[in-house]
């Protein structure tokens, strides 16, 4: 599993249709898979899921992708799992951190 973090500041619906699409156009193979979206008092939450084949690992990894809003201050939350073909340990992580990474890189544009 691999996990990354930021608070910034922003309009939080252009910040979760940013994220949207640059996950689904960092990767050919990368699709949406669900989401959520609700207000809890003044507090803004936009859950998503993402799923994509890792070409160096072979097989499917998944993200999900929280943004949490209250006014202009946003906090992503993305974590991926998968990605690894071993039964009770990780041999290998390359396509979970490719995944997170794009992510990241839509994050760096904001």
């Amino acid at each position: 599993m691999a996990i990354l973090e930021r608070t910034l500041t922003g309009d939080f619906d252009r910040i979760v249709t940013h994220l949207h699409d640059g996950v689904l156009n960092g990767s050919a193979s990368a699709s949406y898979e669900e989401g959520s979206d609700f207000t809890m008092g003044s507090a803004r939450v936009a859950v998503r899921m993402y799923e994509r084949y890792s070409m160096m690992g072979g097989n499917r990894v998944a993200m999900s992708v929280t943004v949490v809003g209250d006014g202009q201050r946003v906090h992503v939350t993305a974590i991926t799992a998968g990605g690894s073909q071993a039964m009770f340990f990780k041999l290998n992580t390359f396509g979970e951190e490719s995944f997170l990474d794009t992510l990241a890189q839509s994050l760096d544009q904001l």
